[in-house]
């Protein structure tokens, strides 16, 4: 798993052999400010979060989920359900977030979306099971694959961000999907680490 970094000498060595720009990154990382703040062990409560800080900036995304988990009290299918929607619309969810929320707390109540199974699934399947939701598509889908269940082999290829520190990492302007699958392919099964010094490198000069 990504996050206990127990093969980290390995996963170095893999890329050094194939593709040594990732390499030169991954020790300049620091791992526990991407995820000190994610628990892993309550799903409800991080698809919740992935949902409310969807195309959201952190620091909107992370004032808006504060005023819900306050409203709320402890997040769970039952509390989310007896929240009048209004009053969650007032602590700055957009009416489509409400549903959505609302949404996965009724099939996870009903268990028509089951989450208590998802770490014996291989990756495809949960992606299966959590679209089921109204506004869990699959790039939220894994995002929680690699953040929540710390799975080493995710790339979002719908992630602008990973597509931008592609496009600055090896200083190409615009790459295509084509050539950006060629290079990530290189990467299995080790792929969510190259995604994390992709989005590193955003933030250094």
């Amino acid at each position: 798993m990504i996050a206990d970094l127990t093969s980290f000498s390995t996963v170095i060595s893999h890329y050094e052999r194939v593709d040594p720009k990732i390499a030169q990154v991954l020790p300049q990382i620091n791992w526990v400010d991407w995820f000190e703040d994610r628990p892993s062990s309550d799903h409800f409560y991080n698809l919740t979060r992935n949902i409310i800080y969807q195309q959201l900036a952190g620091k909107v995304a992370s004032t808006i989920f504060g005023r819900f988990e306050k409203l709320v009290t402890n997040v769970t299918p039952v509390n989310v359900l007896a929240v009048d929607d209004q009053k969650l619309r007032d602590a700055g969810l957009s009416w489509a977030k409400v549903s959505y929320v609302k949404d996965l707390a009724t099939k996870v109540e009903s268990q028509e979306v089951s989450l208590s199974h998802l770490e014996s699934l291989d990756n495809e399947a949960v992606i299966t099971e959590l679209v089921k939701v109204k506004g869990i598509g699959r790039w939220t889908a894994e995002m929680f694959l690699l953040f929540t269940l710390h799975r080493e082999n995710i790339f979002s290829y719908g992630d602008l961000g990973l597509k931008n520190g592609f496009a600055k990492l090896y200083g190409i302007s615009s790459p295509s999907p084509d050539k950006i699958k060629m290079v990530v392919s290189r990467w299995s099964p080790y792929e969510s680490y190259g995604s994390i010094a992709l989005w590193h490198s955003l933030d250094t000069k």
